[in-house]
């Protein structure tokens, strides 16, 4: 085997332990050599015990990189390793990067000026209106959005982008061959033709509980900085916006409700001296990257809207208008002018005003 070779069997063999396939690569001179390493050398030189040692020999036996390379490029999928040019610039520099990244997709050199979007699975709709517009406003600039595909904010910031026509990534915490959660498996295709979605752990590995926090710190590690949308006291987005500080990535937030638990995080975040976002403005002002996009100067990015989001869309005005009036204006079925509301606060289109009056974004 080449060395990317033995890349892929260590991601196999040992998924989501970058550090003790570092500390192996290190110890033995090359990903190669430690893959040949015996199991008395894995001993005497890489300090395992005998029985740890004899295990991971025996694991070693159950790997064929070269099957699973055929295998991935039957399913559309690229293994980038540490070496490799296509590998993410940005994510070499963390201080535990993968040794090998999964890719359905495309990764581009544009993805280096990223910012990730996170936050709760229990999200409100204020939360997910705010993630969906933020991330449509960056996406517009030109910035990759980078999120972790779960429920909530991170489906809303995914969406947001893919609905400005910009581009987005998603790191699971399983393989790619999983759609987890089931419900976003339409979406997980939707960012690989227009983005890509990525893993350190090989095909086939369910989405176990910890798998999300060391998958965060990839979130981070490919972003510029990390904006906390909504999280509760103990939440994944805060582990997310630790590793961006180890990391040296900026840290923001989007202040909330201080009633809702899902606002305490970043309202937390903002009072420990994190910036507070309101704008995708704010968050290329932090990055220095208003210049370089320039995204006042844009256009803005063209909304694809669906039948029923364009005939809701087209019977709201700047005058606020209340839902039951929409409905009888529309024609349509409650629970469709609901859902069509609610996608079109999503993608920056209207606005909820107090006591469910609808008018129409002033940015549109």
């Amino acid at each position: 085997m080449d060395e990317r070779g033995y890349f892929l069997a260590w991601q196999i063999t040992l998924p989501g332990s970058a550090k003790r396939v570092w500390h192996l690569i290190e110890l033995f001179g090359s990903a190669g050599n430690a893959w040949k390493a015996t199991e008395k050398q894995l001993i005497n030189i890489g300090g395992f015990a005998a029985g740890d040692a004899r295990e991971l020999v025996l694991r070693r036996r159950g790997v064929n990189p070269e099957a699973e390379m055929s295998l991935l490029e039957k399913k559309g999928i690229t293994f980038l390793h540490f070496g490799d040019p296509g590998y993410p610039e940005i994510l070499r520099n963390i201080f535990d990067p993968p040794p090998g990244l999964f890719v359905k997709g495309e990764i581009k050199q544009s993805d280096s000026q990223a910012v990730a979007l996170v936050g709760s699975r229990k999200a409100t709709r204020y939360g997910i209106a705010a993630a969906a517009k933020l991330a449509g406003e960056l996406a517009g600039a030109g910035v990759t959005v980078v999120s972790g595909m779960a429920r909530g904010i991170d489906t809303a910031a995914h969406r947001g982008a893919l609905a400005a026509g910009g581009r987005t990534i998603a790191v699971l915490g399983c393989g790619l061959d999983v759609a987890y959660p089931r419900e976003n498996a339409g979406l997980m295709e939707e960012i690989a033709r227009s983005g890509a979605v990525v893993s350190e752990f090989p095909l086939g590995t369910p989405p176990e509980a910890w798998h999300f926090p060391v998958r965060n710190r990839i979130i981070s590690g490919l972003s510029r900085g990390v904006v906390v949308v909504e999280a509760a006291s103990r939440s994944g987005a805060l582990i997310t916006a630790d590793f961006a500080l180890d990391q040296g990535r900026e840290v923001m937030a989007v202040p909330g409700n201080i009633t809702s638990e899902v606002s305490r995080g970043p309202n937390r975040l903002i009072r420990q001296g994190a910036r507070p976002v309101e704008s995708a403005g704010d968050i290329l002002e932090d990055l220095g990257l208003e210049r370089l996009f320039g995204a006042e100067d844009r256009e803005a990015p063209r909304i694809n809207l669906s039948p029923e989001e364009e005939a809701v869309r087209k019977i709201i005005s700047s005058e606020p208008a209340a839902l039951d009036d929409l409905i009888d204006r529309s024609g349509l079925p409650a629970q469709k002018v609901l859902a069509a509301l609610t996608f079109l606060e999503m993608k920056g289109v209207v606005r909820q005003l107090p006591g469910k009056l609808y008018t129409i974004s002033p940015r549109r």
